[in-house]
Order: C-alpha cells, then sequence, then structure tokens
C-alpha cells in the first residue's frame, strides 16, 4: 500500500498524577477523560468518530480529521475541557475520582497507516511537550480548582493564537523553554483561568533557555546602555550589546 501523508492537527492529554488511586478508580477515571474530551470535541466542531484515536494508558491522543480548522482545538474545545472537568471535579464523590490533565497541541505531516494507525515525527513532538516539565510544574503550582495546563509548539501558536481569534487571548499564553530528550525548543503554555509566576522579560531570574550547558540554567539581567548579560552556572558569559533606540 502507498504511503498516505496528510498534514493534520495532534493533541494528546494525560491525567495528573493517576497512579497510586487503585484499579477502580483509575479506569473510572479513563472512562471520563474519554467522555469529557468527547463533548469537547463536540462543543469544537471536532469530529470524533473521524479522528484517529489511541490510548495512552492513563491519557489519550486525538489525530484531527483533514481540514480541521487548527484554532478550535484552542477555542471551543480546550477551554471547553476545561469547563468540563471542572464540572466533574466538583460532582466526583472523592479526591481518587477528582483529576486534572496535561494538554500538547501540535500539526504536521502524518503518515496514515491501514488499521487506522498514524505515525510521524509530529506524533514525537506531541508526546515530547505532553512530558514537558513546564507543563507538569505549571500544573502542580496552580490551585486545585485550575484543570488543566496546555502547551502548544511555537508552530500551532504562530498559526492560531497570535492571530487572536475569537475566544483566544494572546496574553494567556506564556512562552518558556522545553529540553525533552531530544526535543530543545520554545513552546507556548497556557493555563485556564491562572497566570503562572514566570521571569519577567528583561528582569532578574532564570530563563531556561534550549541548547543551553547540560544541566545548566541561564541568568538574563539588564546591562547598562541597553546591553544584556546572559551567564550561565557553569562559568560561561555571553554579552550582546543593543544598540539604542
Amino acid at each position: 500500500m502507498e504511503e498516505q501523508w496528510e498534514y493534520r492537527a495532534v493533541l494528546a492529554v494525560d491525567i495528573e498524577k493517576s497512579s497510586g488511586r487503585g484499579n477502580v478508580p483509575l479506569l473510572e477515571n479513563r472512562e471520563t477523560l474519554r467522555s469529557v474530551l468527547r463533548a469537547a470535541c463536540a462543543r469544537g466542531g471536532v469530529d470524533w468518530e473521524a479522528c484517529a484515536r489511541a490510548d495512552l494508558g492513563d491519557g489519550l491522543r486525538l489525530v484531527a480529521p483533514a481540514g480541521t480548522r487548527k484554532a478550535s482545538l484552542v477555542h471551543p474545545l480546550v477551554h471547553a475541557l476545561a469547563d468540563l472537568l471542572t464540572a466533574h471535579n466538583s460532582a466526583a464523590r472523592d479526591a481518587a475520582t477528582r483529576f486534572r490533565v496535561r494538554v500538547a497541541l501540535h500539526a504536521g505531516e502524518v503518515c496514515l497507516l491501514p488499521g487506522g494507525e498514524v505515525a510521524g515525527s509530529p506524533l514525537e513532538t506531541l508526546a515530547r511537550l505532553l512530558d514537558a516539565p513546564a507543563a507538569r510544574e505549571a500544573l502542580a503550582a496552580a490551585p486545585w480548582p485550575v484543570p488543566l495546563s496546555l502547551l502548544m509548539s511555537q508552530h500551532f501558536y504562530d498559526e492560531t493564537v497570535r492571530h487572536g481569534y475569537e475566544g483566544i487571548d494572546p496574553g494567556q499564553f506564556h512562552r518558556v523553554g522545553v529540553e525533552v530528550k531530544e526535543l530543545a525548543t520554545h513552546a507556548w503554555l497556557h493555563t485556564p483561568g491562572w497566570t503562572p509566576a514566570l521571569p519577567k522579560p528583561g528582569g532578574r531570574g532564570r530563563d531556561r533557555r534550549p541548547g543551553g550547558p547540560a544541566g545548566g540554567s541561564t541568568m538574563v539581567n539588564n546591562a547598562s546602555r541597553g546591553g544584556v548579560v546572559n551567564a550561565s552556572q557553569n562559568g560561561d558569559q555571553h554579552i550582546t550589546v543593543t544598540r539604542g533606540r
């Protein structure tokens, strides 16, 4: 069979701290996740039946049908998912059946295989985004009512969020560094209903930048006459001087 490659939007969802709850709550939470994600797809105008779906154990991956408008996966879909999870958690019988999720979004050329399976590097990138510390740490730091953290690729952001389409506020998305296995890039973080504490651009504090020294971090400080000093923990120093405007 000839390979069939198509540009698709891809989404993955993973339950936060799913282990240790016991088999019965685990199975119940998996079913709840499938139910709320399916309902969120309906609100977002994404055909659930036409999606290529994969079970991630304590999560799900969706490959949207060809022609799906990518912005609709942010709004209404992800925002609807946040509302549905909030409603579920408010009504859940106990802590074991309340849960929050991490969501990742990306898009690219994937290979459609016989039997409905899908392969390709966009799915690898999606998996790295889903597992990125930035998404985990943001959700862990968020107060409990915040139901999810969303991390999307730069490509997905450029084609959706930055345009400020209806229901999407670019000011609620924050650029973060991502370094997971072979992936070193920037992505965009969104936590509906809450703003994480992040270093201010040009201010003192850590700015974890892809491609830096292994195990190190970079300090970004204002220098005199409009310069910027970048110094990593291993002692390297890089100075860039920008002319005044």
